[in-house]
């Protein structure tokens, strides 16, 4: 059973190594870069967002000073 194991790891090992060691051979180019992303634009949404994640900021800012005094 030992030798059974023993044997396993060591073909798991050269398996991997052997793999790792198949780099690439000539002049061969990398991939094409993959297209960019289209353009999403950002509306008045965001600012629209910013005010009220301010706001509810300020909200709770307020209460908790509140509860404490």
């Amino acid at each position: 059973m030992h030798k059974k194991n023993m044997f396993a790891s060591v073909l798991v090992f050269f398996v991997g190594f052997a793999s790792m060691a198949q780099g690439t051979t000539g002049n061969v180019p990398p991939p094409p870069a993959p297209p960019n992303p289209p353009g999403l634009p950002i509306d008045s949404g965001i600012v629209i967002l910013f005010l009220l994640a301010l706001s509810f900021g300020v909200y709770k800012t307020y209460k908790l000073s509140k509860r404490a005094a």
